[in-house]
């Protein structure tokens, strides 16, 4: 799978890499004392809209602290400090999360129409960073604008002429690399933001469909484990029935190689999670 981010990626089904993009963030380290705030305190302390603040959460960009009781995240005064101290804040962290939605927008900011903005997407160029469903209960995919100006000045060769023979084959059997691309991405960065291997285990379950879980997991015990430790859906993920049916395929993998690369990456991660448990005698994350 071609991919236009840099930086952050895991090995996918055989011979190909799936797109993560996102600088790996260092561990989060927090003092006892440290004051501990809401997402929505976080937001506007750093100036952020609420979008924009979920997206510097999933990018690792703003690092969460320990949750709350209720399981809803918190962040540190110290870490909103780190996040102010750098470079160019406020502009050059909001110029980082900025996103544009659909064909139409995305092509603007590369400089082409929006047909061969879908083709290069559809073709594994370009990767989503989420997706919401409109009225129409239509997909429409979610781009960093930062990463389409960073391709357009890369690649200024597959902004124009023809496409390549890969490509042509592509789209002659009608692909559309898109929901594997930001599956693959979306998984990333959830495992770069935990250490925790039962975590880390439920992040790739959660990407499998369930009788393949059950075969990876026969134990149901672990498998509870498992759903209680799953992230929730992404941010922008639909609330009301209809469309949540409708994005509800984008959340697990299809293809039997990107299957079976979960499938793997489970087992082996179960393998670590157990070996925990083991050592600490209990069952789960410790």
């Amino acid at each position: 799978m071609k991919s236009d981010v840099r930086g952050c990626a895991v090995l996918d089904a055989p011979g190909r890499m799936m797109p993560q993009g996102c600088a790996q963030a260092p561990a989060e380290v927090w003092a006892p004392q440290d004051q501990l705030l809401g997402a929505v305190r976080a937001a506007r302390e750093l100036g952020l809209k609420r979008g924009e603040f979920a997206r510097a959460v999933q990018l690792g960009l703003v690092r969460a602290g320990p949750r709350g009781p209720s399981g809803a995240a918190r962040f540190t005064r110290g870490e909103l400090d780190r996040v102010r101290a750098g470079e160019g804040f406020p502009q050059a962290l909001r110029a980082r999360v900025e996103t544009v939605a659909g064909a139409d927008a995305a092509a603007e900011v590369l400089g082409v129409g929006p047909s061969r903005l879908t083709r290069l997407a559809r073709c594994g160029h370009l990767t989503p960073i989420g997706y919401r469903i409109n009225r129409y209960r239509a997909v429409v995919w979610l781009y960093l604008a930062a990463e389409l100006r960073e391709f357009a000045v890369r690649e200024p060769g597959m902004l124009r002429g023809i496409a390549s023979p890969e490509d042509r084959e592509l789209i002659a059997a009608r692909a559309d690399l898109r929901p594997r691309a930001w599956r693959g991405r979306h998984v990333g960065l959830l495992l770069r933001r935990t250490a925790d291997p039962w975590e880390r285990a439920a992040v790739l379950a959660s990407v499998l469909p369930e009788e393949e879980v059950r075969a990876v997991v026969p134990d149901p015990a672990e498998r509870i484990v498992l759903a209680a430790l799953a992230p929730p859906p992404p941010y922008g993920h639909p609330q009301l029935a209809a469309a949540a049916a409708v994005a509800l395929p984008l959340l697990r993998a299809q293809d039997p190689d990107e299957i079976h690369w979960y499938r793997t990456s489970l087992d082996f991660a179960l393998t670590g999670a157990r070996g925990q448990s083991k050592s600490t005698g209990e069952r789960g994350p410790t």
